[in-house]
């Protein structure tokens, strides 16, 4: 027992003195390395922090992390124990916010949907209750259910919102609550909303249910404009909505041209001539298609008989001539605006054929100019990117990088332990390139000013003999042309062949963009050349070493010795070196000296 225990404590001796001499052998390297290159910054490792203190357990035996906190709450169902949110306790303690950003804030959108909802029963059917005999005492009550809960709604937006509504004064953005309501009941849309609840239904107990008297509930118009503003700003493709909407003013001004003529019908009597109503069939679908007819201006209608008919149907006719016309006019706009990008980037490249054709350009180049023109827009939506950013501030252009363009760059390898504000800095010197299937992103012995981050696509490093051989497929997130980047002193050609290997959408990196950058970063600049000096160094050595083909020398290395001459001057060793062959012998050592 006691030699093994010597013999443990001798081996764990020993581990530990190769331990501490292989640390003091990386000391003295990095030592070395810093006397040589005085930009190697320290690599000293930072101090551990001390373990901290074991959590003492309490006097259950549990340990106090393990606690569950009072805010988790479970449930038991068998033989499980389930965790479920405590969502009746959250809404009991939910506070309404003290105050609402309108341009933001997607719950004040929610709650504008709701007031629009309210607005639109009372544009729609009130028309039609006052028109057509769909009220009647046996359904009463729930025309004045509906009513009454679209009079809450829009109590609720003025006591409860619109008071909550921030505002911008003087550049800062006013949070006050009595500055937030004084701001509110100054305005128009307090006035207006005061004079859409006038309560005009007490008129009811004198002259009885008449929809009517609730017409000043559809003066809540400028709820619904600016609905629309916020919905718009919040959608990907509003031009859908614009276009529905559109479309929505149509049909209410048949919607509402549809209650007159049944009005008018009732007054001249149904069915006493052949213009009016005949008292058959849907009322509502067979006077909606006679608005249609008569405001569409399609013709085939019945010819009025009397004063009031031929009045009531010239009004008509200059009614529907002007809000077709307008309809019209203002769906051509939609539709416009819908496709400006599209009818730039058509009128761009119209342009650029009709120039390739007056220069009598080879059909091969305009069809790869077509390509591009094609591929560019259908992947990026545009043309060039710096016309959509160019009237951002500075600041918006760079969040706008940094959520496109971060990732990508965050993971090339040669700005690893960069500066990050260096690398926001450079996202906005970022210029994005389409290259097409086998077009040259660089070539050999040209000189370098620029470097390559492949945002998407592949690109192919060729060499060899021929130069054709595909050495190496670089992927996306990779990064060529760094070494001409950061060379210095004639170290700046490329030194391959790039060929993209389908579309490849680049990011372009100038030289002198980057120099511009690294003067406010000195710490970046110091490691970025120290990186730079590493790929040098690995480029520059024999390719032998991998078992590739080394470079001619200008001395030829000495031929091997014959064998049998090795042999003839061995034995001459052996009698003492005496005669020709010694001195020759004696000879060839003191060359083979000089060349170690």
């Amino acid at each position: 027992r006691i030699g093994s225990a010597s013999s443990l404590s001798s081996a764990v001796i020993n581990t530990r003195l190769q331990e501490l001499v292989r640390l003091f052998k990386e000391r003295t390297e990095k030592v070395k390395e810093k006397l040589i290159d005085p930009d190697v910054t320290s690599d000293d490792e930072s101090p551990v922090a001390s373990p901290a203190a074991a959590p003492v357990p309490a006097p259950g035996g549990e340990l106090e992390g393990d606690k569950p906190l009072g805010d988790d709450h479970y449930c038991e169902m068998l033989c499980c124990t389930f965790k479920h949110r405590p969502w009746l306790a959250r809404l009991k303690s939910y506070q309404f916010p003290s105050s609402i950003d309108p341009l933001t804030n997607l719950m004040y959108v929610l709650w504008l949907f709701f007031v629009v909802m309210a607005w639109n029963w009372n544009c729609w059917l009130i028309p039609v209750r006052w028109a057509f005999p769909y009220q009647t005492p046996a359904n009463i009550h729930y025309w004045l259910l509906v009513d009454y809960l679209c009079d809450l709604i829009y109590l609720l937006d003025i006591l409860i919102f619109q008071t909550r509504l921030q505002f911008v004064q003087g550049g800062d953005i006013i949070t006050d609550k009595k500055a937030m309501k004084e701001n509110y009941l100054r305005s128009q849309r307090f006035k207006m909303d005061v004079l859409c609840l006038l309560p005009l239904d007490f008129f009811y107990f004198k002259v009885g249910v008449n929809p009517l008297l609730r017409f000043p509930r559809c003066l809540k118009y400028m709820a619904f404009f600016e609905f629309n503003n916020r919905l718009e700003a919040i959608l990907t493709k509003a031009y859908i909505y614009r276009v529905i909407r559109t479309t929505a003013y149509l049909l209410y001004s048949l919607h509402v041209n549809s209650c007159l003529y049944y009005w008018a019908s009732a007054y001249e009597g149904l069915g006493s001539t052949t213009w009016v109503y005949d008292g058959e069939g849907n009322s509502y679908i067979r006077c909606y298609y006679w608005a249609v007819k008569t405001l569409i201006t399609i013709g085939g209608l019945p010819d009025p008989k009397t004063l009031f008919e031929i009045v009531f149907q010239l009004l008509n006719y200059f009614t529907g001539v002007f809000a077709f016309s307008v309809m019209i006019g203002q769906m051509r706009d939609v539709v416009g605006a819908a496709t400006a990008g599209q009818t730039y980037y058509r009128s761009c490249m119209d342009s650029t054929i009709k120039y390739m054709n007056f220069y009598k350009i080879p059909r091969t180049v305009q069809n790869r100019v077509k390509t591009w023109y094609e591929y560019t827009w259908h992947s990026q939506g545009m043309l060039d990117e710096s016309e959509l950013l160019v009237q951002l501030p500075d600041k918006m252009r760079l969040d706008i990088a940094i959520d496109v363009n971060y990732n990508i760059v965050s993971k090339v390898a040669l700005f690893q332990g960069c500066d990050r504000q260096m690398i926001f800095d450079m996202l906005k010197r970022l210029r994005s390139v389409v290259y097409l299937p086998n077009d040259y992103v660089c070539k050999k012995g040209e000189i370098g000013r620029e470097m390559y981050i492949i945002q998407a696509g592949q690109v192919q490093v060729l060499g060899g003999p021929d130069g054709k051989s595909v050495l190496v497929t670089l992927k996306a997130g990779s990064v060529f042309g760094e070494i001409s980047l950061l060379a210095a002193g004639g170290g700046n050609r490329r030194t391959a062949n790039v060929v993209a290997h389908g579309f490849a959408n680049l990011f372009i990196l100038e030289k002198k963009d980057l120099n511009e950058i690294l003067v406010h970063y000195p710490e970046s600049q110091k490691l970025l050349r120290k990186k730079a000096k590493k790929m040098l160094k690995s480029n520059n050595k024999p390719k032998d070493e991998k078992g590739g083909p080394a470079d001619p020398l200008i001395i030829p290395p000495r031929a091997d010795t014959p064998k049998l001459f090795k042999a003839a001057l061995a034995a001459t060793g052996r009698m003492g070196g005496k005669g020709a062959l010694g001195r020759l012998r004696w000879r060839l050592k003191e060359l083979k000296a000089m060349q170690d």
